[in-house]
């Protein structure tokens, strides 16, 4: 690739264990964050009040401003791996649908055409061939400036459009809808009143761990994810901690053995990456052919995996405790309702293929 006169940026697609670089290759964008103050400059004296430091504020500024249509950036996770290596397209953009990736708020995005990708894992170089720290940086001459100029763009790159993004919309779910949808999907009424009062107190619970100490993985289970689960209708007979070196295991029936096994739960630390430990999870369920459930937690988020047809595992539902929303065009996944009523022991196989919308009259 010729790059002469470009300047060339290095930035992070996450970090090592907490990747969102999937996202980027996919909408055709990169991320910065956090956005939840709005868009800059005006978020910026925001940010500045909410005790974030100059250099994450000149961070973003850099990603904002500084960074221009035409530039080259290489998308990158730690100082030596490369995701992916593209053209920076227009301008700035704040985009609300990028406000929680695996937990993060990234509604900072400038759009970028990709020119190459990595098909079968990164290109890895040694460490510290990019620099640490800030998420956009100038990247400095060196074995990966050497490597760019021997890349070939992808076919047809030039005559690719970008992807177009979600639409904005407000997405945000009242309690209310979702406690209408459980009920016309047959959760119990005592289920459903358990739940709405639960979810206040672990809103509560993990807000606290924020401001103190994060919780250990065992406290997790303990304090966010079996209340949730035991107010949603599961029993402690059918539902067992630490079974089988699975955290939490859900039983369609008794007694507790594997063709009984109807769901998996992978809990991680609170902030920790939810939805990458996917893959844990599925090394459990993989031989059990009854289980028809991955569900990844942090304690606030939920990520729900589901077969159907007997395929493989996909992202079918996501929901965060403090973001109630109605689905997640970003990953093209349902959203609080569909996720809560998968946790819970009412749910069967194929139920996400024949769910039906909330009524008006709940939204």
């Amino acid at each position: 690739m010729n790059f002469e006169g470009k300047q060339i940026w290095q930035h992070a697609g996450g970090e090592p264990g907490r990747s969102y670089v999937n996202i980027c290759l996919e909408w055709g964008v990169i991320l910065n964050g956090p956005g939840y103050a709005g868009p800059l400059p005006d978020a910026a004296e925001k940010l500045r009040a909410d005790g974030w430091s100059a250099r994450k504020v000149t961070d973003l500024k850099r990603f904002s401003s500084t960074m221009r249509s035409g530039d080259v950036v290489v998308l990158r996770i730690g100082t030596n791996e490369v995701h992916g290596v593209g053209e920076v397209v227009g301008s700035y953009e704040w985009h609300d649908e990028f406000g929680d990736i695996d937990g993060w708020d990234l509604q900072h995005v400038r759009r970028v055409k990709w020119l190459w990708k990595a098909e079968a894992g990164p290109k890895r170089f040694d460490a510290y061939a990019m620099k640490q720290g800030d998420a956009t940086q100038l990247l400095d001459k060196g074995a990966v400036t050497d490597w760019l100029e021997t890349l070939a763009p992808l076919a047809g790159i030039g005559n690719e459009l970008l992807p177009e993004l979600p639409r904005q919309s407000e997405r945000t779910i009242p309690l209310s809808a979702i406690s209408t949808y459980l009920f016309d999907h047959g959760v119990a009424s005592a289920s459903i009143t358990s739940l709405m009062g639960e979810i206040g107190e672990l809103t509560r619970i993990a807000q606290w761990y924020k401001r103190t100490k994060k919780p250990s993985e065992h406290e997790t289970v303990a304090y966010l994810v079996v209340p949730l689960l035991r107010a949603l209708g599961w029993t402690p007979q059918r539902m067992a901690v630490e079974w089988n070196r699975v955290d939490v295991a859900l039983f369609e029936r008794l007694p507790r053995r594997d063709q009984n096994l109807c769901a998996v739960v992978e809990a991680k630390k609170m902030e920790d990456s939810c939805l990458t430990a996917m893959s844990q999870a599925l090394g459990y369920a993989k031989t059990r052919t009854e289980c028809h459930r991955l569900i990844v937690t942090d304690g606030l988020r939920y990520g729900v995996y589901t077969r159907p047809d007997a395929d493989e595992f996909r992202l079918y539902a996501y929901f965060n405790l403090t973001r109630l929303r109605k689905d997640y065009p970003v990953y093209r996944s349902k959203g609080a309702c569909e996720a809560m009523l998968a946790l819970a022991p009412e749910w069967r196989p194929g139920a996400e293929l024949r769910l039906i919308e909330p009524s008006e009259d709940a939204a």
